[in-house]
């Protein structure tokens, strides 16, 4: 899928037109320049609009960061989620938890960057929501890691420092991955399930 079609495809729920156009411009803006070094004018120009049309549908450029960083996270969520309350044994969950929240973070890299990397520019109210849903991601992941401890599958002294590991290392997907690069997204995914494994003691690496 090319990059264009990608982009379309993650906002497809955006409505209307213009809305989703001024979205995807916001998230090229935000990851060439950061948030703070973007003004509207930039995406109402990337989404071949004018200033006063981006105002109709996002009062505010912080509005438009808090609607990209909302979808981002609640994805996320909804991925480690789904692999938390599968079927398999801890180590199948742990590794389809990685491999499809990698997935993501490689798919959809620019936003991703976006997504983790800008979220100190909320305002204080949107980032609290932010957060919940981080520390609700978190606490997913946790509870894979805790159910392998209890079952002795997983050799884990320190249950919260190696979920917060975990997660970074597969949120940093989003900042080095090139889609013109090696390794495809499905590729990163399973070298990073299997280097998780590894990490909690729990298999040679293989799912």
């Amino acid at each position: 899928m090319g990059a264009q079609a990608q982009r379309t495809e993650e906002w497809a729920d955006v409505t209307p037109d213009a809305a989703r156009r001024l979205l995807t411009a916001a998230v090229q803006a935000f990851a060439e320049r950061g948030y703070h070094a973007t003004t509207t004018r930039d995406i109402a120009g990337r989404a071949g609009m004018s200033p006063a049309a981006l105002y109709i549908h996002y009062k505010t450029k912080e509005e438009l960061l808090y609607r990209i960083s909302g979808v981002g996270h609640r994805l996320a969520l909804d991925i480690v989620t789904r692999a938390r309350d599968g079927a398999g044994t801890p180590a199948e969950r742990l590794a389809e938890a990685v491999r499809r929240f990698v997935r993501w973070h490689a798919e959809h890299h620019t936003t991703a960057r976006v997504v983790q990397y800008e979220l100190g520019a909320l305002g204080e109210e949107h980032h609290a929501e932010i957060i919940a849903l981080r520390r609700a991601t978190d606490a997913a992941v946790r509870a894979i890691i805790e159910d392998g401890v209890a079952a002795g599958d997983f050799d884990v002294p320190d249950v919260r420092g190696t979920t917060l590991a975990v997660l970074s290392l597969c949120i940093d997907v989003a900042r080095w991955f090139n889609a013109e690069g090696r390794r495809t997204p499905d590729e990163v995914g399973e070298l990073y399930a299997g280097l998780v494994l590894r990490m909690v003691g729990g298999t040679d690496g293989q799912p």
